[in-house]
């Protein structure tokens, strides 16, 4: 069988005007990722990164690791079909309906570095509300359409496969979901409980055989924890 490894991408800049960006510490994730893939021998067939900057970074800064040890990298392939969902369309969609029950949002919101507890708490009821579908909003893409999107994608990666390659895909937290949804069959709304314990650059494992696919591991960060630094653990 062959596998796909999903790559959510490092930490991002949270609560930046660009959060679009790896911090310094996103960047030694993704660094220390490509180290420990290369010290296992892991050979890369194919690689894929969503066009978000903070996705295709991430592949850059973890193949660099590969190069640097000898053992080539492919070269990435954008495929937009990778890409998170849209999260501040969501929130600007959704908020108005929500503002009556939750009149403090919007300022949690617009400061959500200083209020990350409030922020979690708020943007999961209005991601929950998204993928049931019955907020859908005119010019918003649906939860139904992302998972669709994500399909093609995976899709486009099997037609291409050949038996017993390993092809990473450098992604986010939101396409990792939809795939669980799509390949293990986990209810959206379950799938988002798990979304919200995905890591920074942890690796989620499918493995292949044909058009066939099942999850072989989630969420998968002991590159990360083999070096006893608890901050190099981060989730956004």
């Amino acid at each position: 069988m062959g596998s796909i490894y999903l790559i959510r991408h490092g930490q991002a800049s949270f609560g930046a005007d660009d959060y679009d960006v790896l911090s310094p510490l996103g960047i030694r994730q993704a660094e220390v990722l490509g180290a420990h893939l290369a010290q296992l021998g892991l050979r890369l067939d194919r690689c894929y990164s969503g066009d978000l900057r903070r996705q295709q970074h991430t592949a850059q800064a973890a193949l660099a690791q590969f190069d640097a040890a000898g053992l080539g990298a492919p070269a990435i392939q954008i495929d937009p079909a990778f890409n998170e969902f849209d999260a501040d369309a969501v929130i600007r969609a959704l908020l108005p309906d929500l503002l009556p029950q939750e009149p403090e949002a919007l300022h949690v919101l617009r400061n959500a570095a200083a209020n990350r507890a409030e922020f979690q708490r708020l943007f999961s009821k209005l991601v929950l509300r998204w993928v049931s579908g019955a907020h859908d909003k005119p010019g918003l893409q649906s939860w139904r359409d992302f998972v669709e999107q994500v399909r093609g994608g995976l899709e486009r990666i099997l037609a291409q496969a050949e038996s017993k390659q390993n092809i990473a895909v450098f992604t986010s937290g939101g396409t990792i979901t939809a795939l669980l949804h799509l390949v293990a069959g986990i209810p959206a709304e379950s799938a988002f409980g798990l979304n919200w314990q995905i890591v920074n650059t942890s690796l989620n494992r499918l493995k292949f055989r044909g058009n066939e696919v099942t999850l072989a591991s989630f969420n998968s960060h002991v590159h990360l924890e083999l070096l006893k630094a608890p901050e190099l653990i981060t989730y956004r």
